[in-house]
């Protein structure tokens, strides 16, 4: 049964996490470990702030010790996933992927950081087809949308990029931003249909 006393310190961990405090967040995770080491959540909710602040050494522990309680919590092999992909340890990030879609292949959060670590290294085909299993499901999902495109622009299949990027921005404004700083676009700088799309 859960304590409400510990309920509580997590709670305000939370909410110092929310609010970007990071270090003051993780001192109420902290309180609640010195009590109980195998506190799961608190142990998984210390290792994305640290992950957060860039301390990937010391978050794989708090995940390493999470998935000793419980070995196929998707929350903290997820944040693992996250932590190995940050610091471009993509064959350890695809494995742990593999592994939860090999059990749950419908499992979208897995799909989404496997088509971005797919893209990551170069494989555009593969990284499409993790978007086509979103989108399945989520036809609307700008990010796997806007994903989908810039596989497709380094692919030089640059209608299909463009009439992908169109349907990501129709999905938010937030998309005609990130394309007009990304990389991936620049290439189109001088492309009347790209020009259109993100003024």
């Amino acid at each position: 049964m859960d304590d409400p006393k510990t309920n509580s310190v997590l709670d305000e961990g939370n909410r110092l996490f929310l609010q970007g405090k990071l270090h003051e967040a993780i001192s109420y995770y902290d309180k609640i470990l010195s009590e109980d080491p195998k506190h799961l959540s608190s142990l998984n909710n210390k290792g994305y702030a640290l992950s957060k602040l860039k301390d990937f050494e010391n978050a794989m522990k708090c995940y390493d010790a999470a998935l000793l309680i419980s070995p196929t919590d998707l929350s903290v092999l997820v944040n693992k996933i996250s932590s190995f992909r940050k610091q471009g340890n993509f064959e350890d990030a695809i494995s742990i992927c593999n592994n939860i879609l090999d059990k749950n292949p419908k499992y979208n959060i897995a799909l989404y950081h496997k088509e971005r670590i797919l893209f990551s290294m170069g494989k555009y085909r593969e990284s499409i087809s993790c978007c086509n299993q979103i989108l399945e499901d989520y036809p609307e999902n700008g990010d796997v949308l806007y994903d989908k495109s810039c596989n497709f622009v380094m692919l030089s299949e640059n209608d299909t990029a463009l009439s992908l990027l169109e349907h990501a921005i129709s999905q938010g404004v937030q998309y005609k931003v990130k394309a007009k700083k990304s990389e991936t676009f620049k290439q189109f700088s001088n492309n009347a249909r790209f020009q259109k799309l993100i003024l």
